[in-house]
């Protein structure tokens, strides 16, 4: 099958939607499939061959981020061009209403159309206003795919229908094989975060002030930052006993992102809202590293209400510095947090999603129609039973 793949966001800038992509797209290969994706980025960067650049991209503010987007009459060309050249037999766009490639592939496509929710939104004026726009582009969707039920939800108030539930995966193998940075975890404690720095929902400021109380108990605790954001103007914020405990990795590649779970004792994870699932918990839990998150919605469903992970109280570093300290101390409840974590990782590896994803495509495929109801209930219950 010849599938047509739309990333509404930067390839350069990672992030868990391209992440997705990304994965997805290699994982389609592998069951032997010929997959090539759409996505804005600079064209001499250095990319996969089955990645199209749609052109640069520019920054804007959209479902409470910074997304890096491709739009205009440049940009629609080159949609065009891709899609006449592809000639694919279904077209994937995620997150389809993106005010980027991902709408323009909508308006420009013909034939079959899979479309995947990833966000989680609150309803708004700026939804509202584009309802209108949107539906012109949501007609010509065969079938919808959400990763997360707060995913679905979104889609479900906001633009009506459902969609059939299908979750973010992760390639285990890629992740507990490498070797931590020299001198990590060490012997008095060792917490990760991977988030931009400077986006206050991915929740670092919250694991900054508990870090104090976990380190009255553990006086010689560090943290691993990783991420994208001004570290010189992030660093100017932070106390001189707080910033010593602090390495800032920056902008990471995937073997260092590897290196990193593998050289913390605890994984925190402690963004404040806007997560539809929480794709990052999976990569740490695929490196049997144990993790600890905010009791947000999505987070508690990826680790099975605290089963597979620890949860503390969203915002609230007191409770954060509570827990991490609690992990700290006793090496039997991380060591049995980092197994539940690898068990559930391996619910979601990539061989299983794909899987599923291909279902879909085979039945708009198929006939060329829309998935109605019936078509749905079918699915999902072959989903369940893992035909």
């Amino acid at each position: 099958m010849k599938v047509g793949m739309v990333c509404p966001y930067d390839w350069g800038v990672p992030g868990g939607v391209r992440s997705h992509v990304l994965d997805l797209a290699v994982a389609l290969q592998r069951l032997g499939h010929e997959v090539s994706v759409l996505a804005p980025c600079e064209d001499d960067l250095e990319v996969p061959d089955f990645v199209v650049s749609a052109g640069p991209s520019f920054a804007m503010s959209y479902n409470g981020s910074t997304a890096n987007i491709a739009f205009g009459p440049r940009t629609t060309r080159r949609v065009r061009k891709w899609l006449r050249a592809g000639q694919f037999d279904v077209l994937h766009i995620h997150e389809p209403l993106a005010p980027s490639v991902a709408i323009l592939s909508c308006w420009a496509a013909k034939g079959p159309i899979v479309a995947t929710w990833h966000s989680s939104m609150q309803r708004s004026r700026a939804l509202a206003a584009m309802y209108p726009l949107a539906q012109t582009a949501l007609e010509k969707v065969s079938a919808r795919i959400a990763v997360s039920e707060a995913a679905r939800q979104t889609l479900v108030e906001h633009m009506g229908g459902d969609a059939v539930l299908i979750p973010n995966g992760v390639d285990c193998s890629q992740f507990g094989r490498s070797d931590p940075f020299p001198g990590w975890p060490g012997d008095d404690g060792s917490l990760f975060f991977i988030g931009r720095i400077d986006e206050p929902r991915k929740g670092l400021p919250v694991l900054l002030d508990a870090l104090p109380a976990i380190a009255e108990r553990h006086p010689g605790v560090r943290l691993l930052v990783a991420g994208p954001g001004d570290v010189d103007d992030f660093r100017q914020t932070l106390a001189p006993d707080i910033d010593a405990r602090v390495t800032f990795l920056g902008l990471v590649s995937d073997d260092d992102k590897a290196r990193a779970f593998v050289s913390a004792d605890v994984y925190v994870a402690p963004n404040t809202g806007g997560e539809s699932f929480g794709i990052v918990l999976l990569e740490a839990m695929a490196s049997s590293t144990p993790v600890l998150a905010s009791d947000i919605d999505a987070f508690r469903r990826v680790v099975r209400e605290g089963e597979a992970g620890a949860l503390f109280a969203n915002e609230d570093p007191a409770d954060l510095a509570r827990v991490a300290s609690h992990l700290l101390d006793d090496a039997a409840e991380r060591a049995r947090l980092g197994a539940a974590g690898l068990a559930r990782a391996r619910e979601y590896d990539w061989v299983t999603v794909a899987k599923r994803v291909v279902e879909v495509y085979e039945a708009v495929s198929a006939t060329g129609e829309k998935v109605t109801e019936d078509m749905r209930g079918q699915l999902v219950g072959r989903l369940v039973r893992g035909e």
